[in-house]
């Protein structure tokens, strides 16, 4: 995606974390990498209010705290800067007060391996980090710790952060972080849940490189991806038709040998 393109995404993902109840209110933030800079939903902006061109700009690896646009990032630009330095291959950032893993977070309570779909975040448990005030590099630093060789977090005592290559991929983590926090809170209600071992849970991880969304592939099913060109395009049997044409004006051409 260009700017402009992932301006319009970032807007679209915020109005979709609201009708799937992940996130409410001015709670929450999302960035995406755009080249060598950042793109982050602006502070103090409802959702349904907010458009791309809101949307600020923080450059990765210079000038650490700048920005441009109409208006200030996130308070938490520090965290999500931090994680787009400290790993270059995430694409995305998605920080929500979802209901389910804020709860747990209030409980410093970590989500085990109740089911396999925790593969999706790297491994047999997504962590809870201690407090930390909002904004702070003190909880930008938690987050990277709690992080390390995953790709979702739940951040003690304030909500929950997931990561992607893509904005697409991490909206597809941060939606299963909530409902294995969601299902883990369910279950302890009524007993005491089944874990995972870690190999299982490490098999599966390994599986998942092959299994649910992929950034490649997404892009390859996009409208137009693999388009056969006007120009090269063959209408459905006329090729075959032509080749029939030609053979019977073959048979029908006189033969002048002798």
């Amino acid at each position: 995606m260009n700017e402009k393109e992932l301006r319009q995404a970032l807007v679209e993902k915020c109005l979709e974390l609201e009708r799937l109840n992940i996130n409410q209110g001015m709670a929450g933030n999302l960035s995406a990498r755009s080249g060598d800079a950042m793109l982050i939903t602006p502070t103090g902006v409802p959702y349904d209010k907010m458009t791309p061109a809101m949307i600020a700009l923080m450059p990765i690896e210079t000038d650490y705290g700048a920005w441009s646009g109409p208006l200030a990032p996130s308070s938490e630009w520090r965290m999500h800067l931090d994680i787009m330095r400290a790993r270059p291959e995430v694409g995305a950032v998605i920080h929500t007060h979802a209901l389910y893993a804020t709860t747990l977070s209030i409980l410093h309570k970590p989500i085990p391996a109740v089911h396999y779909m925790i593969a999706a975040f790297g491994g047999p448990t997504i962590r809870c980090t201690k407090y930390a005030p909002f904004g702070t590099k003190e909880l930008s630093d938690l987050a990277i710790q709690g992080l390390a060789d995953r790709h979702g977090v739940l951040l003690g005592q304030h909500g929950m952060l997931a990561t992607g290559r893509d904005l697409n991929e991490a909206m597809w983590r941060a939606v299963e972080l909530e409902a294995l926090a969601k299902m883990y809170v369910l279950a302890l209600g009524i007993g005491r849940p089944q874990i995972l071992p870690d190999a299982e849970v490490m098999r599966t991880v390994e599986r998942f490189k092959f299994y649910g969304y992929q950034p490649k592939k997404a892009a390859a099913a996009l409208p137009g991806a693999g388009k056969i060109s006007a120009a090269k395009k063959t209408p459905p049997g006329k090729g075959t038709a032509q080749k029939r044409k030609a053979k019977a004006k073959a048979k029908a051409k006189p033969n002048r040998r002798r």
